[in-house]
């Protein structure tokens, strides 16, 4: 992933560990969390998501104590892998982040993980950043859930990324862009799972200014996610 990394000149990557996410419902996110934190302090350039699943009690347990650590840039959660609806769940999970002031970052776009039912947990919980991640993907093909679902919230403290192959559909970036500003959207790969490079030329080659690019690309990330200076070591 590292290597892919590079290949679309990106200097930091913020990362979860599939061993917690699949197989679907059969997974290990206690074992997969501790596994990847090793790996995340071993590799300059990671940062990392601690997968919680409500189901789990003890994956509260553990992201406590990992939201600590200082490469832990917050707390990921997946609906559909971990086979639950984040309409009956949502409650506790938001309670858990805006405890800890915590950034959120989801699936959306599944039937368990509809972008529009995290609006009233981020509506009441504003101390909670959420990332509905998956710029376009709806399991009813709609493109436009994770923007319209943007648009709706009242504090602003919801946003997405480029992490699906449908944020590649010619005229969506943009259509976003105009929708929600710029400073609403993460870049995101989803690699392993895609290809970075082709995620990267999407952003390179949008019809939006450089300085929308450069907000998608690095600052709302240093912005939001309070990840600070980027060490030498990690430039690329």
């Amino acid at each position: 992933m590292l290597k892919r990394a590079r290949l679309a000149n990106t200097c930091m990557s913020i990362v979860s560990p599939l061993e917690a996410l699949l197989p679907r419902c059969d997974n290990d996110p206690v074992s997969g969390n501790a596994d990847a934190a090793r790996v995340v302090a071993a590799n300059e350039g990671l940062r990392q998501w601690v997968v919680v699943d409500p189901l789990k009690p003890e994956t509260y347990e553990q992201a406590d104590e990992m939201l600590r650590l200082p490469r832990c840039a917050g707390i990921k959660i997946h609906p559909e892998e971990h086979g639950y609806k984040i309409a009956e769940h949502g409650e506790a999970l938001f309670t858990f982040a805006a405890d800890r002031r915590a950034v959120v970052e989801s699936h959306s776009g599944g039937q368990n993980s509809m972008p529009a039912d995290f609006v009233p947990f981020a509506d009441r919980f504003p101390e909670v950043t959420l990332i509905i991640s998956h710029l376009g993907w709806g399991w009813d093909d709609d493109l436009t859930h994770q923007v319209r679902a943007i648009q709706s919230c009242r504090h602003g403290n919801i946003f997405t990324d480029s992490s699906s192959a449908k944020s590649i559909t010619s005229g969506l970036l943009e259509w976003a862009v105009r929708e929600i500003g710029a400073d609403r959207i993460f870049y995101g790969t989803d690699s392993p799972l895609y290809f970075a490079p082709m995620q990267r030329a999407r952003i390179d080659n949008a019809d939006i200014s450089d300085g929308d690019k450069r907000l998608i690309l690095r600052d709302n990330a240093l912005r939001v996610l309070k990840l600070g200076e980027i060490t030498e070591g990690e430039r690329r």
